[in-house]
């Protein structure tokens, strides 16, 4: 049991990583990486409505009728990111307002959707909570690893998320490529991640 707990924690951290494996969750991916700030805001943000949500669809699998269990799951998915908006707006308010629509998307993201269709609603509440927090995990490090790849090169920058500064990484003289910081300059940095990802993977 407890090995099972640790093979469905882990797989979100490697295996299973929703944007570089599953290749789910690109819109905030996308949209919210031109800041460490916001990567990592984002992918908490996000964890903490898909553990909570996979907990609580677990518990309720059996009770939630099949025939409209996705209209239930949007439901429960719902008032959880209410309570991060909430939260965000209390202490964090700065970054409620960076993030914007985003954060009221998370209610339709394919990632906490999925993962409460195709494992809470079939397995146990320390399962679910295991796949949520590892899912939720992998989740955050790539937004985050892609946004220090982002902001680094494209604004030379590094700005710490909890003091919202913003560092500067590089001498006077550097000159940033503002293009990675730029929508197309998105697609190609996950592009670019996507091959590493792919070829680390083969070996």
């Amino acid at each position: 049991m407890a090995k099972s707990i640790v093979e469905e924690f882990t797989k979100g951290l490697w295996n299973e990583v929703p944007p570089f494996r599953l290749v789910l969750g690109l819109c905030p991916t996308l949209a919210v990486t031109k800041t460490v700030e916001n990567g990592v805001g984002m992918g908490i943000a996000t964890t903490f409505v898909l553990v909570c949500s996979n907990v609580l669809i677990s518990l309720l699998r059996n009770v939630i009728p099949k025939q409209v269990r996705i209209a239930c799951y949007i439901v429960v998915i719902a008032t959880f990111v209410t309570v991060v908006e909430l939260l965000m707006q209390a202490f964090a308010y700065p970054l409620f307002l960076k993030l914007g629509i985003f954060i009221p998307l998370i209610v339709v993201n394919c990632i906490v959707l999925g993962r409460a269709e195709a494992f809470a609603s079939k397995n146990g509440a320390a399962a679910s909570l295991a796949d949520g927090l590892g899912i939720g995990i992998g989740f955050t490090l790539s937004l985050t690893a892609l946004s220090i790849f982002r902001e680094v090169l494209g604004s030379g920058t590094f700005t710490v998320p909890i003091t919202s500064t913003a560092y500067p990484v590089f001498g006077p003289a550097f000159q940033p490529f503002s293009f990675l910081v730029e929508a197309p300059g998105a697609f190609v940095c996950l592009g670019l991640m996507l091959c590493v990802m792919n070829m680390l993977g083969k070996k």
